[in-house]
């Protein structure tokens, strides 16, 4: 992977300036470098990664394996398409094993995701089956830890 792409995959916000320093490149360099993978696609949007453990959201994620008939002349990726559109639907991806897609979706609480899963996502021809986890706490979300080390506050003891 492109050196620029690792800076900005781990932090976003890095200014052009600092980028350029970092890999000797000119300012323009880094801008016009960054302009292409934002227009080829290649670089998809920017997000900050929070911890929603923390937050009061009032709502639950799940994660979905999804088991399908694939379609002739289009294979997985029609059906996955489709399924990528419901505004519930947070991620979409082909496996490999015993379910072919793996979906992570949101909802406000357990009854609106099972909603979403026997009423929308079990109904679209060519669903064989589902098998839906409820995420309960996040240790680690994209390679960040979720959770601060903190140090022990019992007084040291030694011998």
């Amino acid at each position: 992977m492109d050196e620029l792409l690792k800076i900005l995959k781990q932090n976003a916000l890095e200014s052009p300036e600092n980028i350029a320093k970092m890999l000797s490149l000119s300012v323009s360099e880094v801008k016009s470098r960054i302009a292409k993978y934002e227009k080829k696609g290649v670089i998809r949007g920017y997000q900050a990664i929070l911890n929603e453990d923390e937050l009061d959201l009032g709502r639950v994620t799940a994660v979905i394996e999804v088991k399908v008939t694939p379609e002739r002349g289009g294979g997985f990726n029609r059906i996955s398409s489709r399924i990528s559109k419901f505004s519930e639907v947070q991620s979409v991806y082909l496996m490999s094993g015993a379910y072919d897609l793996l979906l992570f979706v949101a909802g406000k609480d357990l009854k609106e995701v099972a909603l979403f899963v026997s009423e929308k996502l079990a109904t679209i021809e060519g669903v064989i089956s589902t098998s839906t986890h409820f995420m309960l706490k996040t240790y680690k979300h994209h390679g960040l830890l979720m959770e601060t080390e903190h140090e022990d506050e019992r007084l040291k003891v030694s011998p």
